[in-house]
């Protein structure tokens, strides 16, 4: 724990804007400061908390705790505590962009959130609009970044940034995977229609796997709120390809890796970061084999820290990406902090947002961090496997 705590210090050391003293805060209320020592500086956090996808959402929240309130028990960032003030957006957009805008009147300076892609997009809008600072731990569409994501040169919301891998990149990356590492010569999808996510990775997926020489054999989709995966699995296990790729959340995922076993399935299935989480939704032997990609690839002084605060262990990737959101967020803001404006003034929100921009070697628990032209992190991905129910760490791919 002293190990971890030190290396969450070492951010603001580094900086020479961490005071001596103080107590961790994260209660809503109080009001933020001029430049200087004393005072607070409010962040919002939107997260689904209370929604079916909550198990994302809550680990996102803790992570993102965790590190602010250790940066407030060292003294917080030039003499003020980081005051969260922090909303379930309940997974739903209108929810999401309703609890921004009380953000807003509330005076936060910087937005953590959302976590789900929906949400995110919803609030990127409200943000861009006013130029809030806004940084999601989890939201992967393109859309989040990009004010059209069928057209880059259209531009980006400037203010908006990520901790995790694009859609693209993860479907691309699984195309690769199943051709490189496991000579997959055909493979079939299923797919969540609606879902920008499970459509975002399914895209790249296929269009990758013609890239590859890979021949997919059926794009099978099926509405939210579907239980029944069988007809789609039936489909598929006709065809018997390589591998079937699923990129979607985990309660659905466990559902149908579970029903394409029944229905005589007996291949690989891939899938992106959505599967983290997966091993409580479906049995070890329905899972065994299972590749999915990760950004986190396990760090034991994070997640020791972790348990010593919740009493549990770190349940997914998204705890890590929401440590690592936070800890972006917070060097962005020393570094607002450091040029003495006012807290929470429009300039203030413009140094942090250019001090995202420039990130270059900040060093976080799923990678070290720097933003290409669009706010994605450049960084390596993680190759999470399933074994005998349990996630395994096995490469960087």
């Amino acid at each position: 724990m002293k190990r971890f705590f030190s290396m969450a210090l070492a951010v603001l050391m580094a900086l020479s804007l961490v005071a001596c003293g103080g107590d961790s805060s994260s209660a809503a209320g109080g009001s933020s400061s001029a430049a200087g020592e004393g005072g607070t500086i409010k962040v919002g956090l939107l997260a689904n908390t209370s929604d079916a996808n909550a198990n994302y959402g809550n680990a996102v929240k803790n992570g993102a705790m965790l590190y602010i309130d250790e940066i407030n028990a060292a003294g917080g960032v030039n003499g003020k505590q980081i005051e969260v003030i922090a909303y379930d957006d309940k997974g739903d957009a209108t929810e999401a962009v309703t609890a921004f805008n009380r953000l807003v009147d509330d005076g936060v300076t910087a937005v953590i959130g959302g976590v789900l892609t929906g949400t995110t997009i919803a609030v990127a809008d409200e943000s861009y609009a006013i130029g809030m600072p806004q940084i999601t731990a989890s939201a992967t569409a393109p859309g989040v970044t990009l004010l059209d994501p069928e057209d880059e040169s259209a531009g980006i919301r400037d203010n908006v940034f990520r901790a995790c891998f694009i859609d693209p990149f993860q479907g691309e990356k699984m195309a690769e995977y199943a051709a490189e590492k496991l000579g997959a010569k055909t493979a079939a999808v299923i797919f969540e229609t609606g879902s920008d996510y499970s459509e975002g990775l399914k895209d790249a997926f296929v269009a990758k796997c013609a890239e590859l020489g890979i021949t997919v054999t059926n794009e099978e989709a099926y509405a939210n709120g579907d239980v029944d995966f069988k007809a789609q699995m039936t489909n598929i296990a006709n065809s018997n390809p390589d591998v079937v790729f699923s990129p979607n959340y985990y309660e659905d995922d466990g559902t149908i890796v579970t029903q394409a076993r029944q229905v005589g399935y007996e291949g690989t299935f891939l899938g992106g970061d959505g599967w983290s989480g997966v091993t409580g939704y479906a049995a070890a032997a329905a899972l065994e084999g299972t590749v999915y990609c990760s950004a986190y690839a396990g760090d034991a002084d994070f997640e020791a820290a972790y348990a010593e605060t919740y009493g549990e262990d770190v349940p997914n990737m998204f705890a890590p990406l929401g440590y690592d959101a936070a800890m972006l967020m917070v060097t962005a803001i020393a570094k607002a902090e450091e040029q003495g404006l006012e807290t929470g003034s429009d300039e203030y929100k413009a140094a942090i947002i250019e001090a995202l921009a420039a990130t270059d070697g900040v060093k976080g628990v799923t990678g070290t961090y720097k933003f290409d032209e669009f706010n994605n992190p450049i960084k390596d991905a993680a190759m999470m496997k399933l074994v005998n129910g349990e996630e395994v760490f096995t490469e960087m791919f």
